[in-house]
């Protein structure tokens, strides 16, 4: 008897010491937040102060120079997060991919710990967050103004919204940032205190269209935003798969601020459509235009996390949560003269991520070990005290946060895959490799189902201590053949680790083909180039024809509604 009064004594001991031992955990991420847009890390737009608060939090805790998403669009990264898997293995390469709840491996995990978990605000996974214990989430990609929203447990209904309907919850009318922030607070509020919480606070801003709240029509109104060097100036960023045989494709590929790509651009965010406006002055107000409405979502995001830090510090919270911040990859602000993400270089596959937690990261620690958001959910476990599942993919930095030390196995490059071709922004298909020196791009330019490259196939390098900004690219230099030869050798290792290279997969044929990108190969390249050009103005005008024929669909439908 005493025997099994002692055994329940210790067991009951050491569950409380493991909850004891169980922080909270707020994970807050925006949408397209670049850390170029963020005070902390010494961008050029760091002298604008657009986020003091994220700065504080990164100024009392550690943050990350060298985190990286491995497919830089939303729902693949947010797949990513959540699962911690990389894309081919969770099966979410693209938009409109679909989650499954018992592949939402992070939430299942914290709750057979003990923690009450929420996301709230974007989620963009095809499927419902049902594997958390509460949601409230946007319709899709949710809107700016008076979004839908669909709350766990509650009656769905189908609501208007503009021109279209949408199925959801409810609609709440205000500004998506500020409504976000509200749930997320309404839901601190009502949770079980006796258990820790997980709370994913995802903001839809700064998202384009960049629709930000009014109460910001004013800031940076009178600024001239510092426009990045290679803004006007591609200089040698880029090769013939990105820019053509002889640059015929650098008006095609990758939609631009300025008026660089004749098909997609900024330049329609101009109110007046740049009538009677130079080209120069186009191009310099399209950029200031294109900066500003973005800022302006940025600090809407700032101020409201603000909100939620002033309610953890008033209910003594906020020295017992680990506290995270994150965009869902990064994000172009005129580098290159691009928009958007995507793209494999720095500013679209490099992630901010910032991380308070002053019982055990110390503040003001700068972290230059490389990590990726495959590893996010087993870092988040690892906090939680919780075991990490098998399936993840990733590894936990917990241990580099907590002792500012890379442990001697950690890895030394981050893998990268976009899988779509010329889709929405005209970026076409590539894989990559990125160390702490260099970066290794191949542009396959086929979609997933295809074996037939559709632009031209071709290897980019970039010497990352010389040239961070990526403007030339040294692939052929010949001073640079080890770097390459070995860089392809990791590659193909990382690609073979994450179940990338299968034969499933119809994209692989080409990459194999153009692997060792001999004379042969170059010159296949440049017939590609050319053909590259027809098919995309073809492309082009068929969609004109198509935009054409709907509108006169429509016209024709109000005709009959009027007769």
């Amino acid at each position: 008897m005493i025997k099994i009064q002692l055994f329940l004594f210790l067991f009951s001991v050491s569950v409380f010491g493991q909850r004891a031992s169980r922080p909270n955990i707020l994970f807050i991420m925006a949408d397209d937040h670049t850390s170029n847009a963020i005070g902390a890390y010494g961008g050029r737009l760091a002298s604008l102060n657009p986020t003091p608060m994220i700065d504080q939090i990164a100024k009392e805790g550690a943050l990350l120079k060298n985190t990286f998403c491995n497919n830089a669009i939303c729902s693949p990264s947010r797949a990513t997060i959540i699962t911690g898997q990389y894309s081919a293995t969770n099966g979410v390469t693209a938009l409109g991919g679909k989650l499954l709840e018992k592949n939402q491996h992070l939430p299942i995990a914290l709750r057979n710990v003990g923690y009450e978990t929420a996301v709230i605000g974007k989620w963009h996974l095809g499927t419902l967050p049902l594997a958390f214990d509460y949601f409230n989430v946007l319709s899709s990609q949710g809107h700016y103004f008076n979004p839908i929203f669909t709350e766990k447990g509650m009656p769905t209904k189908v609501f208007k919204h503009g021109k279209k309907s949408e199925k959801g919850t409810a609609q709440i009318h205000g500004h998506s940032t500020d409504i976000i922030t509200d749930c997320g607070l309404n839901w601190l509020k009502k949770r079980d205190t006796t258990k820790p919480f997980f709370l994913k606070l995802h903001f839809k801003a700064p998202h384009g269209p960049f629709d930000y709240a009014p109460r910001y029509e004013d800031y940076l109104s009178d600024v001239v935003i510092p426009e990045p060097d290679n803004y006007r100036d591609r200089k040698n960023n880029g090769s013939i798969a990105t820019r053509g045989f002889n640059d015929e494709l650098i008006n095609r590929i990758g939609t631009s601020v300025g008026s660089r790509n004749i098909y997609r651009n900024s330049l329609p965010l101009l109110k007046d459509k740049g009538r009677g406006l130079s080209e120069e002055t186009l191009v310099t107000e399209s950029y200031q235009r294109y900066l500003k409405k973005y800022l302006r979502c940025v600090k809407g995001v700032d101020d409201n996390i603000k909100r939620v830090v002033s309610y953890l510090k008033e209910n003594g919270l906020y020295d017992n949560t680990v506290i995270m911040y994150t965009g869902d990859q990064g994000f172009y602000l005129g580098e290159h003269d691009f928009v958007d993400k995507r793209w494999g270089y720095e500013e679209g596959m490099r992630m901010p991520f910032i991380v308070r937690y002053p019982k055990t990261v110390s503040a003001g620690l700068k972290v230059d070990a490389i990590t990726e958001n495959v590893d996010f959910a087993p870092t988040i476990l690892d906090f939680a005290n919780a075991q990490i599942p098998k399936v993840m993919q990733g590894s936990s930095f917990k241990s580099i946060l907590e002792y500012g030390k890379e442990p001697e196995n950690w890895k030394t490059a981050a893998y990268y895959h976009y899988y779509l071709q010329l889709e929405h922004h005209l970026v076409p298909a590539h894989i990559g490799i990125r160390t702490k020196e260099y970066k290794l791009l191949m542009f396959y330019g086929t979609d997933r189902k295809s074996n037939t490259p559709t632009t031209p196939p071709g290897w980019e390098l970039y010497d990352l201590k010389n040239d961070p900004t990526e403007d030339f690219n040294v692939y052929k230099d010949l001073k640079y053949a080890e770097v390459v030869k070995d860089l392809k050798i990791k590659l193909r290792a990382l690609r073979a680790k994450y179940k990338e290279d299968g034969k499933e997969f119809a994209f692989n044929q080409v990459i194999e083909k153009y692997w060792d990108y001999t004379k042969q190969d170059y010159e296949r390249a440049k017939e590609i180039s050319a053909t590259a050009l027809v098919y995309m103005d073809s492309l082009k005008q068929s969609k004109l024809a198509k935009n054409r024929k709907r509108k006169k669909g429509s016209a024709k439908e109000l005709d009959d509604k009027h007769n």
